[in-house]
Formats: structure tokens, C-alpha cells, sequence
């Protein structure tokens, strides 16, 4: 029987093959963009739009900054830790220009993450949003933070606007805590003291085996990790998703999307490498132009950003698609010129894209991905050749196969372990020689994902279950092991366990079961405890106090029986 090793003929109007040689160096992608299409409309957030020249200058004012008033030296890293605003690509190209290795930070980072991610990285200077400068007032002395920048929401609009919003946020939303940080200097000033020096030097990584992005990801450990991207990795990932976005059409001959005036939406956060690869990278290269949302989780000024435009594309994942699906003002935004929505992250459900489908005339198409591949690996046609409950073949120049647990190649239809290779794969992880070693198979040619897949005869993938104990919750992945950790440094608990349960809303959510070691400890004293350790999104939705826990013959916590347990009642119940 056939292997299901696959990088054979992709579905009409999507291409086999990219061409590598196109550029060395991300900054040679930027570059050319502005230069291209310098009047084009880039990036608009809060309803106010830079142009790709105003990016231009602005980036360029700020690696003048970080070269000329800072001690930071090629190779350094930056932490970059802000929503998305117009000061997040403005920061990004401008500390690649300058020739710093950035290090992309959630916003939604407790003070532990926070600390980990700039000591593991050796992050020297860090750019943030004002609503977090607390945080990096409590951590920065166990950090080597030497520069720290503060900017505000409404920093990039123009007088009085920007005055009336970044006030609002402060001392009506109350948005943004009190802190102390006498040595940051205003996002603001740097670009002033910058744009006198009239240009930085051009000193910028080069070559495309340097690593210029450490993108943080959990692992079996709950240890996160700096996946090493470098420019061939998310160059390469740009042409890749290039291409696929600018499939045409097999009955037309005509582009899926045209090439000017094009509008898609960004509300999944900048400092995630979906979007970042999508939005900073490859829709940039195209000159397309970006409407940036800040907190889409606040639906009813998401769906007040978007009227006032035209989509042409959409980018997001399942539970963004049903929060807009389930507004009443959203079926009221202009659909009319909608080419393109793409899904990645977690699984698309098949009663959303129906939903949206029905409500925009346009078709999901599912992709999947992952950090340590900048990230795309596989994408659905975009032009009505989707295949639903499928994550798409794999994109050009990507080859996948499925292994079995000796390592072997399982025939076609057969499940196994999804190994991927191509030039968007990861050159390694940041200082961890073993865990770099144990993510590819024997040979080091092929990067394990940990997902059980299905590849077909004609190359789709499904996606069916996961090796690793990662719960992905909302397009996040969310470790089990770092959650049991920070539930045991509570002085009540005596064990703690965490698995997936599945979740309307979010695809998955986490369930803590809790053995106590104080009989009073409550199930409110766990979440408060958990609250102020733990982002948002890894906080467990259900917890569940026990005498004791499954556990092997050397005291393993057995997490397959919890599971198998869970899913017992989910039948029971159904």
C-alpha cells in the first residue's frame, strides 16, 4: 500500500513550488514593500490609517533610535509586548531594521511568564503598552531589561485625538494602573530623537540562516520555549502563504483577490506567529491593507471598527467567527467584495462555516500550523475547493507523512504521528539542544508535531488527535504540566492534574482536579490563586476536588484515565 508520504500536485490554482532566491532577509520583504506601494494605504486601527511610506518613515526613525540612543547591538534581543495598534508594526520593521532579534510577548502575560520569557530569551530592552508598565515595574530588577519603552493606545493618531483617547483609557476606563518606571522613554520620544539623525545603517541580519524572531511555545514540560525562526524560515512562509492567498480562480482565470484596494481584517494578536507571518508578512509583501482590532473580544466596538469597510478578507478562528456570527449588527457589515476568510488555530466547526457562509457568500478555509513552522504547514483552497472537516493539503514547497510510534510510515488513509519538512521548519529551540533534538525524528530530517493526523490519496489532512497532553484552548495552546505546577505552589494542594475537556465556546477547556492537603481550601481560593499566575486563557473552566488521583506503580499521575473518564460522561450525557 501507498506511504502517505505527500508533496505531490496541489487543487487547481493553488501552486506546487515558491521561489526561495526571491530574498535573503526579511527586511529586504519590508523594504521592497515600501518602496512598492508607498502610498498605498498599510495598517488602520482606531479608524485612523498609516500609509506603507508613513511605516517606512516611522520604523526608520525608531532603528535610528535603537542604534543611536540605546547600547543595544546587532544580534540583541527586544521584547515587543503591545496589542494590536500602529505602533506594534512600526516597532517590529524598525527593530528588525536595526538589525535585533525581536521576542514576541503576550500582552496577557502574568508577572511570572513575563519574567521567564526576558530572562530565558536575554531579552536587553523591551517596547510595551502603558496597561502592562506595572508589571515591568515589579519584574524588571530580576530581568537584564537595560532599555524600556512605554507607549500609549492612541500614540500614532494625530493631535487632539490622540490626546482625548489615550486620556479616556487612563482616567475613565482606567485602563492603565499606576506605575513607576523613571528610565522608559515615551514610544513618542524615541521616534523624534530618531527622525533627527535622518536614517539609521542598514546593519540588519542578512543572512538566511539568521535567527531574527524567538516565538515562544509550551512544551511537554510546560517549560515555553523560543522556537528559532530565522529569515529563510518565515521568508519562506511568506511566499508559502503568498501563494495560497494569491491563488486564482479555475473557472475565471482571474484572482481569488484582486490586487489593489484589498482590506482584511487582523483581529487575532500581532504577537502570535499566524498572524504575524499573515498580516506583517505576507499581506504586506502584497501590498494589501490591514484593519487592526485591539481587543476582539469586545464584539460590539469589533463589529464598530469594521462597518466602515469594505472587506476583502478576513483572517481569525472559530470562536471569533461565532462571537460576530451571534451579533446583531455584524450581518449589517459590507460582505459585497468579501474573496477570502481563512481559519486557523483550533478546528473550524462545520455549523460555523455554514453560518458564515450563509451570512457573508464566502467560504472558510481552513488552515493549520504550528509555532516551530512560522507557522503555516497545511491550507484549504480558497477558491470554493475547500474540503471541510479537513485543515488542507500542504502548502508549496511542504512535504508530510505520518509515522508510527517506531517511526515507520503508515499507508495512506492510516493514522500516525504528522512530520513535516520544508524550509519554514523552525532551525531550533533557544538553548535547548535536547528539546530540539527530540522534536525531529532519528534522521533530523523531519519535525515531529505531536498531532495524530490522516493524509488522503490526494493529499488533505485531518487532524484527529493529539500525542502531547496540549489543550488548545481559543487557538492557544495551553500545557498541562505548567498549570499542575503553579496549582501546586499553593500551600493547601497535595497533587493536581490537568487535562482538555471539550468546550462549546473555545474548542477545549481545562479541568483542574485538585487532592487537598487543607480540608477548607475552597474551589474560589484555587481560582484566585490561579488568576494571579496564569493568563486569562489558561485559567481552568472547571475544577474538581478528589481524595486522590490515578497514578502508575512510580507515581505517575495516569492523565489517559481522567480522560477516558471525562469522555465517558460526555457519552453518557449526549
Amino acid at each position: 500500500m501507498e506511504a502517505s508520504f505527500w508533496d505531490g500536485k496541489r487543487a487547481p490554482g493553488v501552486p506546487d513550488q515558491i521561489d526561495l532566491s526571491k530574498y535573503n532577509a526579511v527586511v529586504e520583504v519590508i523594504e521592497s514593500a515600501f518602496q512598492r506601494y508607498a502610498d498605498r494605504p498599510a495598517f488602520t486601527s482606531i479608524n485612523y490609517t498609516l500609509t506603507y511610506r508613513q511605516i517606512d518613515e516611522y520604523s526608520a526613525a525608531f532603528a535610528a533610535y535603537l542604534q543611536n540612543h540605546t547600547s543595544l547591538q546587532p544580534g540583541d534581543r527586544i521584547a515587543i509586548q503591545m496589542p494590536n495598534i500602529l505602533q506594534f508594526p512600526i516597532a517590529m520593521y524598525g527593530a528588525l531594521r536595526a538589525g535585533l532579534i525581536v521576542v514576541n510577548t503576550n500582552p496577557l502575560y502574568t508577572e511570572r511568564e513575563m519574567l521567564h520569557q526576558f530572562n530565558d530569551s536575554g531579552a536587553k530592552a523591551l517596547v510595551c503598552m502603558d496597561v502592562f508598565a506595572r508589571s515591568v515595574q515589579n519584574i524588571k530588577d530580576q530581568t537584564g531589561l537595560k532599555h524600556i519603552i512605554v507607549t500609549s493606545l492612541a500614540d500614532m493618531l494625530p493631535f487632539p485625538k490622540r490626546n482625548i483617547i489615550n486620556a479616556a483609557a487612563k482616567y475613565i476606563k482606567k485602563m492603565v494602573p499606576a506605575y513607576s518606571l523613571p528610565e522608559a522613554v515615551r514610544f513618542r520620544t524615541a521616534l523624534q530623537q530618531g527622525a533627527k539623525f535622518g536614517g539609521f545603517v542598514a546593519n540588519y541580519m542578512r543572512n538566511p540562516d539568521d535567527t531574527i524572531i524567538l516565538q515562544y511555545t509550551g512544551g511537554t514540560t510546560g517549560v515555553a520555549k523560543g522556537a528559532e525562526l530565522t529569515n529563510r524560515n518565515l521568508v519562506a512562509n511568506m511566499l508559502q502563504s503568498r501563494a495560497q492567498l494569491s491563488q486564482v480562480d479555475p473557472a475565471t482565470g482571474k484572482p481569488i483577490k484582486p490586487d489593489t484596494g484589498v482590506k482584511v481584517v487582523a483581529p487575532l494578536p500581532l504577537y502570535h506567529i499566524y498572524s504575524f507571518t499573515v498580516h506583517l508578512m505576507a499581506l504586506f509583501e502584497l501590498g494589501d491593507h490591514s484593519i487592526l482590532i485591539a481587543n476582539p473580544r469586545d464584539t460590539n466596538m469589533f463589529v464598530r471598527m469594521i462597518k466602515p469597510h469594505q472587506l476583502t478578507g478576513f483572517i481569525g478562528l472559530n470562536t471569533l467567527f461565532v462571537s460576530l456570527l451571534n451579533h446583531p449588527d455584524f450581518k449589517n457589515c459590507d460582505f459585497s467584495q468579501l474573496k477570502l476568510t481563512l481559519s486557523g488555530g483550533t478546528a473550524l466547526v462545520e455549523n460555523t462555516a455554514k453560518r458564515w457562509k450563509e451570512l457573508t457568500g464566502c467560504g472558510i478555509s481552513e488552515a493549520y500550523g504550528l509555532t516551530e513552522c512560522s507557522p503555516a504547514v497545511t491550507m484549504n483552497p480558497t477558491n470554493g475547493l475547500e474540503r471541510m472537516g479537513t485543515v488542507g493539503q500542504a502548502i508549496a514547497g511542504t512535504a508530510l507523512k505520518c509515522i508510527d510510534p517506531d517511526g515507520n510510515e503508515v499507508p495512506v488513509g492510516e493514522r500516525g504521528e504528522l512530520c513535516v519538512k520544508g524550509p519554514q521548519v523552525m532551525k531550533g529551540y533557544w538553548n535547548r539542544p535536547d528539546a530540539t533534538e527530540a522534536s525531529f525524528t532519528a534522521d533530523g530530517e523531519w519535525l515531529r508535531t505531536g498531532d495524530v493526523a490522516v493524509i488522503d490519496e490526494d493529499g488533505f489532512v485531518k487532524i484527529v488527535d493529539r500525542i502531547k497532553d496540549m489543550i488548545l484552548v481559543s487557538g492557544f495552546n495551553v500545557y498541562p504540566n505548567e498549570i499542575e505546577d503553579v496549582v501546586a505552589m499553593h500551600p493547601g494542594v497535595e497533587n493536581a492534574a490537568v487535562i482538555g475537556v471539550p468546550d462549546d465556546k473555545t474548542g477545549e477547556a481545562v479541568k483542574l482536579f485538585v487532592v487537598a492537603l487543607d480540608q477548607n481550601l475552597t474551589i474560589e481560593d484555587i481560582k484566585k490563586h490561579c488568576k494571579e499566575n496564569l493568563t486569562g486563557y489558561k485559567l481552568p473552566r472547571h475544577i474538581e476536588f478528589r481524595k486522590e488521583l490515578p497514578m502508575s506503580p512510580v507515581g505517575k499521575i495516569l492523565r489517559r484515565e481522567l480522560k477516558d473518564e471525562e469522555a465517558k460522561k460526555q457519552a453518557a450525557t449526549a
